[in-house]
């Protein structure tokens, strides 16, 4: 890099690259975001060619940056960017609320991944104009968003029916109904997530299962309505069912379990024998020597 920034009269400057054609697409690209806001610093030049490559970035991913990113940043940051493919803003819950999301939600209708997890200080809105305004929406993060309501999450099933993965873990106002509803609306998803969420049940657990045929991943931890029944008419509906996490579901025992672990479906919770030995291990400092087949 200190060499492509050398300049002298003989070879030229970076800069005398085409900018759309070679720094923006196959260089810039390739630098550290943090990189690219110190040097648009440098000159004049340099900051007209770092907000070129703002209003044409695909990916945004505060994490980048920092969690402390000043408001007038981000803003000014995407002010121009009508082309956003994926945007992370993880964990941003000291300065990021619907004022600073919105505009960015509103001018991207290309977005087909959207990562909020702990962004607390959003509300419904946020969760209402993603819906309206990115129909391609494939992959969705709202963990630890307790603003999450059952009305927002039916205008999201109303309109990106392409949903693909939906992690709602601790969207603890969300109700058996409000999932029933996202999952008949949104029949292609792979992914769930529904852990800590005390309000979620067997009706919920039975209607992911029937319909949504192509599911790959379910995570149920602390979900503690979830039984033995819901998971057995999951193993009958979702043929594809790869991992299953039911840790800390106290209702949900091997009887059902063992229907999935016989499929080779990946569990977190290891057979009642295998957990007895790891705890006689611990205690005494050795596994004794039984056949684990029998």
């Amino acid at each position: 890099w200190r060499l492509m920034m050398s300049l002298t009269p003989s070879r030229g400057c970076l800069l005398d690259l085409p900018w759309e054609d070679i720094l923006v697409p196959h260089i810039l690209c390739h630098l550290p975001l943090q990189q690219l806001l110190s040097l648009q610093r440098v000159s004049r030049s340099f900051q007209s060619l770092i907000q070129l490559y703002l209003a044409n970035m695909r990916c945004f991913d505060s994490s980048q940056i920092g969690p402390a990113i000043p408001r007038a940043a981000f803003v000014n940051l995407l002010k121009d960017n009508e082309v956003l493919q994926q945007l992370a803003l993880q964990n941003c819950s000291d300065w990021l609320t619907d004022r600073e999301l919105l505009p960015v939600i509103g001018q991207n209708h290309h977005l087909h991944q959207i990562q909020l997890k702990g962004c607390a200080q959003l509300s419904r809105h946020a969760l209402v104009a993603i819906s309206l305004s990115c129909p391609n929406l494939r992959r969705l993060s709202l963990a630890h968003c307790e603003w999450v309501d059952s009305l927002s999450l039916r205008s999201l099933a109303d309109h990106c029916k392409a949903l693909e993965a939906v992690d709602l873990t601790a969207c603890r106002q969300l109700k058996d109904e409000a999932i029933c509803y996202l999952v008949q609306k949104c029949s292609r998803l792979k992914s769930l997530s529904l852990a800590v969420n005390a309000n979620v049940g067997d009706v919920a657990v039975e209607e992911i299962a029937k319909c949504c045929p192509e599911l790959e991943h379910l995570d149920l931890t602390g979900c503690l309505r979830v039984k033995n029944d819901s998971i057995r008419v999951l193993a009958e509906y979702c043929p594809k069912l790869r991992s299953l996490k039911v840790k800390h579901c106290h209702n949900v025992a091997e009887s059902s379990l063992s229907i999935l672990r016989s499929r080779g479906v990946e569990l977190d919770v290891e057979p009642p024998l295998q957990r007895a030995l790891v705890l006689l291990q611990d205690v005494v400092g050795f596994a004794p020597f039984i056949n684990l087949q029998i």
